[in-house]
């Protein structure tokens, strides 16, 4: 009795570590723009009310016009969505995730794998010319973001948890992909 006891509070505890864990990110993306404006100041050394322009030649005001909200937040201020809300978090269709800002071709549907995370992941980018990485150390953690190497957008993180054969996971919010069918 006291070990069906005991399992029953670990779940209890794991649920509720889950649920205050969606809470913060749930939170954290509710204030976007304050935190992630300045942590991408920090990052970058912009100030506000600088318009800094992007790889392509756009201004922050440009993209603001031809994104959705969402994806503008993601892609251009760092943001992150709340874990298995976005649209291919859980998608299964065989073809190519492009950039959502240039079209640039980013991962295969082929190295897509469910990590759990509630993001899509991924454990290999389409080439060599798709993703690029840099340190993250916002929030108080050593991170390594990965982005658009032909725009500059920012897609998500890259962690060492991944499958074989790379033992890679690109962590990528799914507002910052188009899906292409092959």
């Amino acid at each position: 009795m006291k070990k069906i006891l005991l399992a029953t509070a670990s779940v209890i505890v794991c649920a509720a570590l889950a649920i205050l864990i969606n809470i913060f990110v749930f939170e954290k993306n509710n204030n976007f723009m304050a935190g992630a404006q300045r942590d991408r100041e920090q990052k970058t050394g912009n100030r506000e009310g600088g318009d800094s322009i992007s790889k392509e030649g756009k201004s922050k005001e440009e993209w603001k016009k031809t994104l959705t909200p969402e994806q503008y937040l993601i892609t251009c201020e760092g943001s992150t969505e709340p874990a298995f809300t976005g649209k291919y978090w859980n998608h299964h269709e065989t073809g190519r995730y492009m950039c959502v800002r240039c079209g640039n071709e980013l991962f295969s549907s082929d190295t897509k794998f469910d990590s759990g995370s509630g993001w899509p992941s991924y454990y290999s980018p389409a080439s060599d010319s798709s993703v690029g990485e840099k340190e993250d150390r916002s929030y108080g953690m050593l991170r390594t973001e990965v982005m658009c190497k032909k725009c500059g957008a920012h897609l998500g993180h890259l962690f060492d948890d991944g499958p074989k054969p790379t033992g890679l996971r690109y962590c990528v919010n799914s507002g910052a992909l188009e899906f292409t069918e092959k």
